[in-house]
């Protein structure tokens, strides 16, 4: 194995070009897919590779449950360090495991809250109307989904641009976009490398729902509008942490400058000679060696370990 069982740890150090990459020259719904798959497998690799090291750096330290096989020197040897990694490896499997439970926690606990706020309120059409001097927008996913939209709001957007908004956040409840943030969030959690994809996600969520809510509408410049008018409204609100909000905080202005420009093509994935091309080729690259530089080593672990045990 050995140093490169260290690439799924290192790798989504590429997360920042190819999250920049892939905003600036793929349709928003691909962006959102794209990056969010990138975000789960190398979270997937980092936890195998954390895992491996524990297992071989670990399984020489008096007292632990491992085979005593497991610690010859022929295993320790498949990883550089071994004893001084392995030791690491625990603290950083403790951080990850109390990093994502809370991550979950937490979701839960901001929906859970949602749902009670909006108890009772809900008409015919899935929307909840709060009478809230503060103004916010939100789609509360569940079953049914629903649409949390405060009075301050609506008083505060014509008649059009809440069309818009509304537009907006049902696309956010059919396309389940709260999966996608909650995946990413956690991958983020597993390695902090992937925070750009994070943001990069949480961002093309948006745009995404822009796209679909100027496509309803039919008009790519009201929506642009309803966007900016609501985020003056609230630009420093953040009702439901985690889940999609129409003003959520962010780079505003590029989403009002996306709807003013032509729409992004829709279709199949794009040549490989474009710059979009070029965005998903290096993020598939890149995935790909994390996940077979994290399969190389646990397969070669897993021969190492056969051929240490006595039969």
């Amino acid at each position: 194995m050995g140093v490169f069982v260290l690439l799924p740890l290192i790798l989504p150090l590429t997360a920042l070009p190819i999250a920049r990459l892939a905003e600036q020259h793929l349709h928003p719904r691909h962006t959102t897919r794209l990056l969010t798959l990138i975000s789960v497998v190398m979270a997937v690799c980092s936890t195998l590779c954390l895992l491996l090291l524990f297992v071989v750096g670990t399984a020489q330290i008096p007292g632990n449950p491992l085979p005593d096989h497991w610690s010859d020197p022929e295993v320790r040897a498949s990883v550089p360090h071994s004893e001084l990694a392995g030791r690491a490896a625990i603290g950083v499997l403790v951080a990850v495991s109390a990093a994502a439970f809370l991550t979950v926690r937490r979701h839960l606990r901001v929906r859970a809250r949602a749902r009670r706020a909006v108890a009772g309120v809900v008409d015919r059409s899935g929307l909840a109307v709060l009478p809230d001097d503060e103004p916010y927008a939100y789609a509360l996913p569940g079953s049914p989904g629903r649409i949390v939209i405060s009075t301050a709001m609506l008083d505060g957007l014509a008649a059009d641009e809440c069309q818009a908004l509304v537009a907006h956040e049902r696309a956010h409840l059919a396309d389940r976009h709260h999966r996608f943030l909650l995946a990413t969030r956690l991958a983020s959690s597993v390695n902090p490398f992937l925070r750009p994809l994070q943001q990069a996600v949480a961002y093309s969520a948006e745009r995404w729902a822009d796209e679909e809510a100027a496509r309803v509408v039919g008009d790519r410049r009201l929506t642009a509008r309803a966007v900016a008018r609501a985020a003056l409204l609230a630009p420093r609100t953040a009702v439901a942490p985690g889940l999609a909000a129409f003003a959520a905080p962010g780079p505003i202005p590029r989403r009002v400058a996306a709807l003013l420009g032509p729409a992004p093509p829709a279709g199949s994935w794009p040549p490989a000679h474009s710059p979009a091309g070029l965005a998903a080729m290096v993020a598939t690259v890149g995935t790909a060696v994390s996940a077979l530089s994290a399969l190389n080593a646990a397969v070669a672990l897993l021969l190492i370990l056969k051929a240490a045990t006595p039969w």
